[in-house]
C-alpha cells in the first residue's frame, strides 16, 4: 500500500472535495495543476498524456493548443495543499510516515550517499508526489546544505557526484521546484564555489556518461546566472573552456557521426556565453577554437536559440584579432552561415550577425571576407531589408555601411545605393 493510500485510511473521513480541485480529465484531486495556453487548468500527468497522445487542443474548451508548453498554477496548489493538510487533525504522524522522512539523514550518514540521492531522484521525478512536498523537502536548509556538502566532500568519487549532479540539475531546471528553493540550493553552491567547481570540473572531464556532463554544465550555468560576482572565479578555471568546447561538438560515440546533442548544446553554450564577457575567457574561448564550432552549429539545423548563442560568440570572437583571422580563414563557410541565420534569429542574434559581418568586412577591410559576403546569394537583398525592418540605429547604420562596401556592379539586380532611402527594386 502506498503512503497516499495510508493517508487517506488514516483520515477515514468523507471529505467534500471542491471541484476546482479535481481534474477535468482524471476528475482526481490534482497533484500538479498546470495550465494550457487556452486558460484551463489540469493535472500535469493528466494533460501531458493527452498532448503526447497527438491532440492539438483543449479537452474542455475544444480549442486549438497554440503551444504545449505547461505553466504550473502555483496558486490553485497552494489551495489544494493548504485543503489537503487542513483536513488532518495529526500531520505530524503523516510527515514520519511520508516516503522521504529519512532521504535527509541517510544524506548526511557516512560513508556514501550514493543510495540516498537515487531514492531523492526518484522521489523528485515521481508523479503521484505533490510538488508542494516535493518543495517542502527540497526547501529545507538541511537539504540544500547536504546536497551542497556531497559535492564537497567526494572529490575523486565520479560516481557519487554524478548522481549527485542529477539531482542537482533536477532541482535548478524543473518547473515545478518554486524559485526560492533553487535560489536557496544556489546559495550554498556558491558559498565555497572552489569546491563546488572542483566537482563539477571532475564530471565534466571524467563523467561516465553524457547526461552527467550536462548536469554538470546545467548547474553551473544555474550558478552564472544567478550570481554575477562567480563570473570571474568561474572563467579563471583553465580547465572548463576546452570541456565546454567539447560539450558543443558532435557526440559521435553516443548519438552517431556528425550529430549534436541539443541539451548539451545547450549547456555549453550557455556557460560559454555567461563567461565570455571576461578578456582572458574570451582570448582562450577562441584559442580553443570556438570559430569552427559555432560555424559548424550554424550550418546545422540549429535552433532559433542556439543560433543566437553561437553568432554571440562568433562576435565575441571578432573583436579579438585571433578571432578575425579564423573567421577569414572560413570565410566562404563561417560568413556565410552567418548571412543565412541573420534574419531568423530574435533581435539580439541579428545584431550579433551584424556586428560579425561589419567588423571584419568594413572595420578591418578584410578582402577575403568582403569576397565571400558579396559571393553570397542575396545578401545585399537582406541588408536592404534589414534597414528596413525595425531594428536599433546602430544596427542600420552598420548595415548601410555594409551596403557602401558592396556597391551595385555590372552584374547586380539592384539599383545603386546613393541616397539615405533604401528600396528594394522589382526583379
Amino acid at each position: 500500500m502506498g503512503w497516499r493510500e495510508e493517508r487517506v485510511q488514516l483520515r477515514n473521513l468523507a471529505i467534500n472535495v471542491p471541484s476546482f480541485f479535481r481534474c477535468p480529465i482524471s476528475l482526481d484531486v490534482m497533484k500538479s495543476p498546470v495550465s494550457l495556453s487556452t486558460g484551463v487548468t489540469y493535472d500535469r500527468s493528466s494533460i501531458r498524456r493527452w498532448l503526447d497522445a497527438g491532440n492539438s487542443t483543449c479537452p474542455v474548451t475544444m480549442q486549438a493548443v497554440r503551444t504545449d508548453d505547461l505553466v504550473p498554477n502555483l496558486t490553485l496548489q497552494r489551495l489544494i495543499h493548504l485543503w489537503g493538510t487542513s483536513t488532518v487533525s495529526d500531520d505530524s504522524f503523516l510527515v514520519n510516515r511520508h516516503p522521504a522522512a529519512g532521504i535527509l539523514r541517510d544524506l548526511r550518514s557516512p560513508p556514501a550517499p550514493a543510495s540516498p540521492l537515487r531514492h531523492l531522484a526518484d522521489f523528485l521525478l515521481d508523479s503521484d508526489v505533490d510538488d508542494f512536498e516535493k518543495n517542502r523537502l527540497i526547501g529545507e536548509d538541511s537539504c540544500a546544505k547536504a546536497l551542497s556538502d556531497v559535492l564537497k566532500k567526494n572529490a575523486g568519487q565520479i560516481d557519487t557526484l554524478e548522481v549527485a549532479v542529477r539531482v542537482l540539475s533536477l532541482i535548478l531546471t524543473t518547473d515545478f521546484i518554486e524559485e526560492k528553493n533553487k535560489e536557496l540550493v544556489n546559495s550554498y553552491l556558491v558559498s565555497d564555489l572552489g569546491a563546488v567547481l572542483s566537482a563539477l570540473l571532475s564530471v565534466l572531464k571524467d563523467g561516465t556518461s553524457l547526461e552527467s556532463r550536462v548536469d554538470a554544465a546545467t548547474i553551473l550555468s544555474s550558478i552564472l546566472s544567478s550570481n554575477p560576482d562567480s563570473v570571474v572565479p568561474i572563467s579563471e578555471q583553465t580547465d572548463l573552456i576546452p570541456e565546454l568546447i567539447r560539450l558543443i561538438r558532435p557526440a559521435e560515440e553516443v548519438i552517431g557521426k556528425g550529430k549534436t546533442d541539443r541539451s548539451a548544446v545547450d549547456a555549453g553554450l550557455a556557460c560559454l556565453v555567461a563567461i565570455s564577457g571576461v578578456r582572458r575567457a574570451r582570448e582562450s574561448i577562441v584559442k580553443k577554437g570556438i570559430v569552427a564550432e559555432a560555424t559548424k552549429l550554424l550550418t546545422t539545423d540549429a535552433s532559433a536559440t542556439v543560433a543566437e548563442k553561437a553568432l554571440r560568440l562568433l562576435q565575441v570572437a571578432s573583436g579579438l584579432s585571433e578571432g578575425r583571422s579564423a573567421i577569414c580563414e572560413m570565410a566562404d563557410e563561417c560568413l556565410g552561415a552567418v548571412l543565412g541565420k541573420m534574419m531568423k534569429v530574435g533581435r539580439r542574434g541579428t545584431e550579433s550577425a551584424v556586428l560579425v559581418l561589419w567588423s571584419v568586412c568594413h572595420h578591418f577591410r578584410n578582402k577575403r571576407a568582403v569576397k565571400a559576403v558579396a559571393s553570397a546569394n542575396g545578401s545585399m537583398t537582406k541588408f536592404l531589408l534589414l534597414m528596413q525592418s525595425n531594428c536599433s540605429p546602430s544596427v542600420r547604420h552598420m548595415a548601410g555601411d555594409l551596403l557602401k562596401i558592396f556597391r551595385v556592379n555590372s552584374k547586380s539586380r539592384l539599383a545603386g545605393y546613393d541616397t539615405k532611402t533604401t528600396h528594394i527594386m522589382p526583379f
